[in-house]
């Protein structure tokens, strides 16, 4: 019986094919051929090879993923690259102008404001966003902003420190964001 039931299923559908997504990313733009369900983070570090994006808790709940998607800050572990074609996506990598360290990467320099460096890439494009944002004027206001990114370190007061330094630097917008 158990023969025959097998017999009567059908068979399993094919895989879909992988689909064209374009996306300007740094500055360039980049067709890519990709699984409908492969996400923009993966895309980033596995298709394109753009590894400051760091994969951390791959559920939304760390930021280590943050990225700038037409100056949004995002979590890219959690949005599909299809829901993104034809967008800017800024990285770690595309916040810097030739040899020159966008302000945010100085100050976190200047401040020390990591210790091992796997979130930085996350924090510092969060913050970019957040100067772009324009809502942050105290401490305060930066830190609850800034909550979806964590610190296993626990370097934030020096992160507050060098946000509040390249907020003063970059005004109210910062590189890399609209």
């Amino acid at each position: 019986m158990a023969q025959l039931n097998a017999s009567l299923r059908p068979a399993p559908a094919p895989p879909p094919e992988p689909i064209p997504v374009t996306l300007n990313v740094n500055g360039v733009e980049r067709t890519l051929h990709l699984a409908p369900w492969t996400t923009l983070l993966d895309a980033l570090r596995l298709h394109l090879g753009l590894t400051g994006t760091k994969k951390g808790c791959d559920h939304g709940q760390c930021g280590a993923c943050t990225v700038l998607v037409d100056g949004r800050r995002i979590n890219s572990c959690l949005t599909l690259a299809a829901m993104q074609d034809g967008r800017k996506v800024t990285t770690i990598e595309g916040l810097t102008t030739g040899d020159a360290l966008h302000p945010l990467q100085e100050a976190f320099i200047e401040h020390d404001a990591f210790q091992c460096g796997y979130c930085t890439p996350g924090q510092i494009c969060s913050a970019a966003g957040l100067i772009a944002e324009g809502k942050a004027s105290t401490d305060d206001e930066i830190r609850e902003l800034m909550s979806g990114n964590l610190c296993r370190c626990g370097a934030y007061p020096n992160i507050v420190a060098a946000i509040r330094q390249a907020m003063t630097i970059a005004g109210p917008k910062a590189e890399g964001a609209p």
